[in-house]
């Protein structure tokens, strides 16, 4: 039996984050103690980095979508297939562009005194368009 039974969600992409905003932390820890401005924004600028480098790791594929997955995709170096195409509820990628479903049908605009306007989600043939 295995030692985890769940999927915690260890990816590369948390790791590196992780690791990066330690970092940052303790030169923000470090500017603290030093009483320095400079250091300070330095280590700010170092967790900001690591948001933005968690967030390129997820969009890439090293990340994990949000909820339960499969237990053959537990393991760190498993890469998301799914990634390209965006996750469902996923905030990052919302934020990509990516996940989103995009409609290219244009509603048709009913002419005032018209009947009720009926749209079938076929497109209208190039032929019949341009008779009009």
């Amino acid at each position: 039996m295995s030692a985890h039974q769940y999927d915690e969600g260890h990816t590369v992409a948390g790791w590196t984050g992780c690791a990066v905003a330690v970092v940052g932390s303790a030169v923000l820890g470090i500017g603290t103690i030093m009483v320095s401005a400079p250091v300070l924004a330095g280590g700010l600028a170092i967790v900001v980095v690591s948001a933005l480098v968690t967030w390129a790791l997820h969009l890439t594929g090293w990340g994990k979508p949000p909820g339960r997955r499969p237990r053959e995709e537990w393991g760190m170096r498993v890469r998301d297939s799914s990634a390209r195409d965006g996750h469902p509820g996923c905030v990052g990628c919302r934020l990509a562009g990516r996940g989103r479903v995009r409609s290219t049908a244009v509603e048709p605009v009913p002419e005032p005194g018209a009947g009720p306007v009926v749209v079938t989600g076929e497109p209208e043939p190039a032929a019949a368009a341009a008779a009009r």
